[in-house]
């Protein structure tokens, strides 16, 4: 297992792998063949950045069983999803500034996978080479703006906003997934934990059909849906998105 981190140390930005508290710098591209410089930084010298920049980030509805069971919905055919803006990316460490009349706001925590090879028409079988790793998410949600109109879903609008996308603050390589348990805390107080293994279609599975309506690229996010618990972010308050064996995602909401 390894995590990949990006960061920014004297007005530059970086890459490496992080050990603990240290940081074995590499150089390259991080989604082929890095290569170590021999040079380490203390974590605590460095200022945690986005661990990718994708192209695009596409989140998933409806693809836990409890969710579904507790709406009275159906595991649907194909993956329902919605693409989220570049601007709302944010780094774990930095604070979400809520707009004027957005309302309510939710916390979402999920699993990210972030794709290391382009791929196209993918099968579940091949679908797996082309996961590099997985990160944390918090999918952000202006309650109110979602069903504003009774005639159209604002998926767009209602997740959209500037740092309403916040993830990482790793990319963690060689996990199972299914193995692991998505936990949020809000002001440290636990508000959502779920298995993932109730997802109704694995992470596999998920990049092999979205793969068949888009071309995937290296450093693109697919985040997984999230299931029960999801619930109110106070104002002042901080939120924590756990996967134990990838990180712990935190972020102030002002």
């Amino acid at each position: 297992m390894a995590h990949w981190l990006r960061y920014i140390h004297e007005g530059r930005g970086g890459f490496g792998r992080l050990d603990g508290e240290t940081i074995a710098v590499h150089a390259g591209d991080l989604f082929d063949g890095p290569t170590p410089t021999g040079e380490t930084l203390a974590l605590s010298q460095v200022t945690v950045d986005l661990p990718c920049r994708p192209s695009k980030y596409i989140a998933l509805w409806n693809n836990f069983h409890a969710s579904a069971a507790k709406q009275g919905l159906t595991r649907p055919e194909v993956p329902l999803y919605f693409v989220k803006p570049a601007s709302c990316y944010l780094a774990s460490g930095q604070t979400i500034t809520a707009p004027d009349g957005a309302g309510r706001l939710l916390f979402e925590g999920e699993l990210g996978i972030v794709i290391g090879k382009r791929g196209r028409d993918l099968t579940p079988e091949t679908a797996g080479a082309h996961i590099f790793g997985y990160t944390c998410v918090n999918d952000v949600t202006a309650l109110d703006a979602l069903r504003a109109d009774p005639s159209f879903t604002h998926w767009t609008r209602s997740k959209g906003h500037d740092g309403f996308g916040p993830f990482g603050p790793v990319i963690a390589t060689d996990v199972d997934p299914s193995a692991l348990e998505v936990a949020v805390r809000v002001n440290g107080r636990e508000r959502q934990r779920y298995p993932l293994s109730d997802m109704m279609r694995t992470a596999a599975e998920l990049v092999a059909e979205l793969s068949r309506d888009m071309t995937l690229e290296p450093g693109d996010l697919i985040a997984c849906g999230t299931s029960v618990g999801s619930g109110p972010i106070p104002k002042g308050a901080t939120v924590e998105v756990e996967i134990a064996g990838i990180g712990v995602l935190s972020n102030g909401f002002s």
